[in-house]
C-alpha cells in the first residue's frame, strides 16, 4: 500500500487583488518577472507530484490570491487528473472566473473560499458559489469573525444552501474579544467554531506534520508546517521520503486550522475525513 501525504504548497507569489485592512498582502503587486518565477516554481512542483508513487493531497496556501493567475488555474486542473492525487484544493477569494475550472477532474478538485465583506457583495459572491455547485466542484466558504462583519456573516449563512459549510475564523488578536452571547451566535453558524476560537496547547503532543503532512515552498524546501521554521528536507532531493517520520510538536501552541488539524489528540480527521484540506466536515458538502 502506497504512502498518503498531505502537502501545503506556498510559492513565491505575494500579491492580492483585494485590500482587506488586516492583511499585509492587500493590494500588493508582483512584477511580471516575479510572476514568471512563481509559475516556474509551480510547474516544477507539478512535475514532481506527477513523478511520485505516494498518494498525494495538495492545498495551495499562497501569500495572496493565486487563482486570478492562469498558471494556478492550469496547475489545479493538471494536478486534478493525476492518478496519484486524491485531492487538490486552493485557498481563494473566489474573484477568478469559475469557468476556468471546467476541465478539472471533479472528484479531486475542491476550493477553500473566503468571503471578504469590504471587497465584494454577498450576491456577487454567492453567485460564484452557485456556479461552483452547478459545476459539481466541492467548496467550503469562510469569513473572518470580526464584530463589524456579524451582520454579513448572518446574511451569508442565510444566502448559502444548508449543505455548504460556512466556517468562521475567530479574531484572536484581542483577548476576550467575544461575549458569551456572541460566541453562541457564531457557534450556531459554525458548529466547529470552538476548534478555532482558542489556541491549542501543542508542545510535546503527537502531530502528523512532518510524518504524513508537510509544507513546501517554491524552492522545494520542506517544513513540518507553516508555523515551525526548521527545514526537514527538500522534496527535489532523491532521499526526501526519509525525512518523513513521526514527530512531536515543538511549539507551545497551535492557533491556525491548517496546523492544528494535524494534532492527533484533536482527532479532526474524524470530523473532516477526506475534506480536511478543503475544510469540509463529513456532515456537509455534496457529491
Amino acid at each position: 500500500m502506497s504512502l498518503r501525504w498531505s502537502i501545503l504548497y506556498r510559492g513565491p507569489l505575494s500579491s492580492c487583488n483585494y485590500g482587506c485592512d488586516y492583511c499585509p498582502f492587500a493590494k500588493t503587486r508582483n512584477t511580471q518577472a516575479e510572476l514568471a518565477q512563481d509559475a516556474e516554481c509551480l510547474n516544477r512542483f507539478c512535475e514532481w507530484v506527477a513523478s511520485r508513487s505516494e498518494q498525494i493531497g495538495i492545498l495551495f496556501t499562497p501569500w495572496g490570491e493565486g487563482m486570478i493567475h492562469r498558471h494556478y488555474q492550469e496547475a489545479l486542473c493538471r494536478l486534478s487528473h493525476l492518478p496519484n492525487v486524491w485531492r487538490v484544493a486552493v485557498q481563494t477569494n473566489l474573484s477568478f472566473p469559475v469557468e476556468s475550472l471546467r476541465d478539472c477532474q471533479r472528484k479531486t478538485t475542491a476550493l477553500w473560499t473566503t468571503y471578504h465583506p469590504t471587497e465584494t457583495s454577498i450576491p456577487r459572491f454567492t453567485a460564484k458559489c452557485a456556479a461552483l455547485r452547478e459545476a459539481g466542484i466541492r467548496h467550503s466558504v469562510g469569513v473572518v469573525g470580526k464584530k463589524e462583519s456579524f451582520d454579513d456573516i448572518r446574511a451569508l449563512r442565510m444566502a448559502l444552501p444548508k449543505e455548504t459549510y460556512l466556517w468562521i475564523n475567530a479574531w484572536k488578536r484581542e483577548e476576550d474579544y467575544y461575549t458569551e452571547e456572541e460566541l453562541n451566535m457564531l457557534r450556531s453558524i459554525d458548529p466547529h467554531f470552538d476548534f478555532n476560537a482558542a489556541p491549542h496547547p501543542s508542545l510535546g503532543r503527537a502531530c502528523r506534520a512532518g510524518e504524513t503532512a508537510f509544507t513546501v515552498d517554491g524552492a522545494g524546501d520542506a517544513r513540518r508546517c507553516h508555523f515551525i521554521p526548521e527545514l526537514i528536507g527538500n522534496i527535489y532531493r532523491p532521499d526526501f521520503a526519509q525525512a518523513m517520520r513521526p514527530r512531536q510538536c515543538s511549539i507551545a501552541e497551535c492557533r491556525c486550522h491548517i496546523g492544528y488539524v494535524n494534532l492527533e489528540h484533536l482527532r479532526l480527521d474524524s470530523v473532516f475525513g477526506d475534506g480536511l484540506l478543503e475544510r469540509i466536515p463529513l456532515n456537509f458538502g455534496f457529491s
